[in-house]
């Protein structure tokens, strides 16, 4: 009987780890695929979320730039406009009367820049109006504006004086360089008529 008792207990242990080792087998396999997978897809969409965020951060470069940019053309557009208002009621520069007896193109200087007047017609008299029309170095010379200033004759109904100013962020040897569609810079314009 005890040779039985061995038998039956090598049989059942030999059964027990046969089972045992089919159990094992059985969820050992399917949980590391599993993991992998896992892993995988946790990597992909990681990814996914480091390139996204990427690509917000550029744009966001791209528009903090070009916002400073326009930010640089605006401000040179303003200091060109209060120059020309400044000699324009201060200084008297673009009075019709003396233009209309001597014909000269007016003459502008703000913190010794003078604007350089623009050909065809660089300034004084067109026909019955006084046209004043020049590109001028900003922030020395950085950047650059264009300012336009147009007075009808003052016996007309209505003599408004219109001054429009166009700044840009570059400079002036860049703007008149610049062939139409080549140039990449900023501009802005600001007008005031009284």
């Amino acid at each position: 009987m005890a040779m039985r008792s061995f038998a039956t207990a090598s049989k059942q242990l030999l059964a027990g780890q046969l089972q045992s080792a089919r159990v094992h087998t059985h969820k050992t396999l399917p949980a590391r695929g599993f993991a992998l997978l896992i892993a995988v897809i946790f990597m992909s969409v990681m990814l996914a979320i480091g390139l996204s965020l990427g690509t917000i951060a550029f744009k966001q470069e791209q528009l903090t730039s070009t916002a400073l940019r326009a930010q640089d053309a605006f401000y040179a557009a303003d200091a060109a406009l209060e120059c020309a208002l400044y000699a324009d009621q201060k200084q008297d520069v673009f009075n019709y009367d003396t233009y209309n007896k001597t014909g000269n193109t007016p003459s502008v200087s703000c913190e010794g820049t003078t604007p350089t007047p623009f050909p065809n017609p660089s300034g004084g008299l067109n026909g019955t109006d006084l046209v004043f029309k020049g590109r001028m170095p900003v922030d020395g010379g950085a950047e650059c504006a264009d300012i336009i200033v147009y007075k009808p004759d003052p016996t007309t109904a209505k003599p408004i004086t219109y001054i429009f100013s166009q700044g840009y962020d570059v400079s002036c040897s860049r703007v008149t360089s610049a062939t139409p569609g080549s140039a990449s810079f900023a501009s802005q314009g600001l007008e005031a008529f009284y």
